[in-house]
């Protein structure tokens, strides 16, 4: 027993100083590698960071990233594979060509930290105290390095050239790519924050600008650099002046861990966090801009922090929240942020069904409530009842403001930046608890019809949603046709193929099934995708895909052409490449 112990100890001393070499100087050589079975990762040097893989809630997916190692909530500061996490199995192999190579157990390359040969140049890599990890050649030259692609997060002593970009995650769980951006532009040196249109990247104008006297347009005076070092952050000018971005801020980097950071909901935000923790301490924010983001965008090319047909309200750690309005529940209960939808069906067509709209409709007094940027009428010398009666009996008005000074302003769906405004009397119009619909939108579902019946149907719901077969509604709206009516054409033809028959299909004995574009998004939302495909086994023996290739359909069909993506951006989510967002109702005037 006690020769068996002394050969136990003996082997552990052999294997103590190998261990101990990994946990001093941070470095790794070729050839080393992690995998999401066996919990390890690569230390730097004093073991403040950590890089390897975080597996996500439980699930069978992890993500690669780099995290504070010694507090109790391991806070992520980088992450490489949002968009597309890394299965159960996978591993991250330090390579001489490629670098990091992030491939699943059936060898797909997921990421990897080069898209070119390196021609082997790639010697080693090392897990720095600063949280950067870097390769570098034998000459110890850097090849790459997490600080100059950054996700979320910025580090002390990280720095960003103009042109570089942080971007906001989708949730607090979530590490796919969110709607908002801190870009430090190429052309002129100034800090930016804006959304972009997902699925694309493409960027809306500012909700906030960063000390704009870093922009001068003089190329000798224009910001160059942002800088996070010991002292504060601030933007370094080609002339040398320091242009101070988190004002009145001193950092004490001796007892204390420091980052700022994007965050889902659009803030940048700079925390500290003590070193010395007792297990209890968390994040504290010291800074963030804007201070009112409900407050600040730039107008109706962006939807706001909060999706359509929402309200934005600010807490007091400046932090927004978003609540639907009477009558309307979010598009996706999973995502508080996002849209919301009515719950009852509106449109014109299904109006003219009754002859008096105070039949349908009750107006709903909301405090303090304003969408700015959906207007389409205003009514100057109108009283507040004449306010109210326009727009009950107009089937366009969703919701009518009535300001101090008597005008009526009408609004129509959807609804864009709600946030705080008590500058007039809102009336968001809701259909009454006791309401039907008379004619063939009261039969149930599964119900045979009559010819007459169905084609009535079918110029309903042409009418109500703005669909005329392959056509894209800008064409029948006096709207610019661009490349995106070829989209809404292809998002058709998606469905057709997915489901084996024509858009519009007379045939069908019910009536939600005779226009495929609202049958799909129908059966998408309420998770019946197998009844879509006539309960298909090869379909639904990938479901997976099946609903990727619906859900890219449908952002195809949008009606806003905005919303639809590029031909390209089509691809790469048809092929996985990248992921694709929960798509909003096609037509403003559709509920599930």
């Amino acid at each position: 027993m006690a020769l068996s112990l002394a050969h136990t100890l003996f082997f552990f001393l052999l294997l103590l100083p190998t261990f101990a070499v990994a946990q001093t100087n941070g470095k790794i050589t070729v050839g080393d590698s992690l995998s999401t079975t066996n919990n390890s990762s690569w230390l730097s040097p004093s073991g403040d960071f950590a890089f390897g893989f975080r597996q996500l809630n439980g699930s069978d997916f992890f993500l690669l990233s780099i995290w504070y190692n010694k507090i109790p909530d391991r806070t992520i500061v980088w992450y490489a594979n949002g968009d597309k996490l890394a299965p159960r199995g996978s591993k991250v192999e330090l390579t001489a060509d490629r670098g990091l190579v992030l491939t699943s157990s059936q060898g797909e390359e997921l990421w990897t930290s080069s898209d070119q040969s390196l021609a082997g140049a790639v010697a080693f890599g090392v897990m720095n105290d600063t949280g950067n990890f870097v390769l570098q050649d034998s000459n110890f030259k850097n090849l790459w390095q997490s600080f100059q692609h950054p996700s979320d997060t910025m580090l002390p002593t990280q720095i960003m050239e103009r042109g570089g970009v942080l971007s906001s995650r989708q949730s607090e769980t979530s590490f796919s790519k969110g709607r908002f951006q801190l870009r430090f532009l190429q052309e002129a040196g100034i800090l930016v924050l804006n959304t972009i249109n997902l699925p694309t990247v493409d960027p809306n104008g500012p909700y906030y600008q960063i000390n704009s006297t870093a922009g001068d347009l003089n190329t000798s005076n224009s910001g160059k650099q942002l800088v996070f070092n010991a002292s504060n952050i601030y933007i370094l000018r080609e002339n040398d002046e320091r242009i101070t971005v988190a004002d009145g801020t001193i950092l004490n980097w001796n007892n204390q861990y420091f980052r700022v950071t994007l965050n889902f909901d659009g803030i940048f935000t700079l925390y500290f966090h003590p070193k010395t923790s007792a297990g209890n301490e968390s994040w504290t924010a010291i800074w963030s801009r804007p201070d009112n983001i409900c407050q600040d965008n730039p107008g109706e090319s962006m939807t706001g922090v909060c999706g359509y047909n929402s309200v934005c309200k600010i807490n007091q750690d400046k932090r927004p929240k978003c609540e639907c309005p009477t009558g309307y529940s979010l598009l996706d209960p999973n995502d508080p942020y996002g849209s919301c939808k009515p719950d009852f069906r509106q449109g014109c067509n299904e109006d003219e069904l009754s002859s008096k709209q105070d039949d349908l409709y009750r107006l709903v007094v909301l405090a303090d409530t304003n969408w700015p940027f959906s207007d389409y009428m205003k009514l100057p010398d109108f009283t507040e009842e004449n306010c109210k009666n326009s727009c009950l009996q107009d089937c366009m008005c969703a919701v009518a403001i009535f300001s101090f000074n008597n005008i009526c302003w009408k609004k129509k769906l959807p609804l864009s930046n709600g946030r705080f405004d008590n500058k007039g009397k809102v009336f968001i119009k809701v259909r009454k608890d006791n309401s039907t619909l008379p004619g063939p939108l009261q039969n149930p579902v599964g119900k045979k019809k009559n010819q007459d019946g169905l084609i009535l149907v079918v110029q309903t719901h042409t009418a109500i949603r703005g669909t005329k077969g392959y056509v894209a509604p800008e064409w029948f709206r006096n709207m610019p046709i661009t490349a995106k009516v070829d989209v809404y054409s292809f998002g058709v033809m998606l469905l057709e193929i997915i489901c084996c028959r024509r858009c519009v299909d007379m045939e069908f004995g019910e009536e939600d099934k005779a226009i495929l574009t609202d049958w799909a998004y129908d059966c998408f939302q309420e998770g019946t995708l197998d009844v879509l495909v006539g309960y298909d086994r090869e379909a639904m023996d990938d479901m997976e895909k099946l609903e990727r290739f619906v859900k890219v359909a449908i952002w195809c069909i949008q009606e806003g052409p905005s919303l639809r993506p590029t031909m390209r951006k089509v691809t790469h989510m048809l092929e996985g490449v990248v992921d694709v967002p929960i798509p909003p109702c096609p037509s403003p005037f559709t509920t599930a």
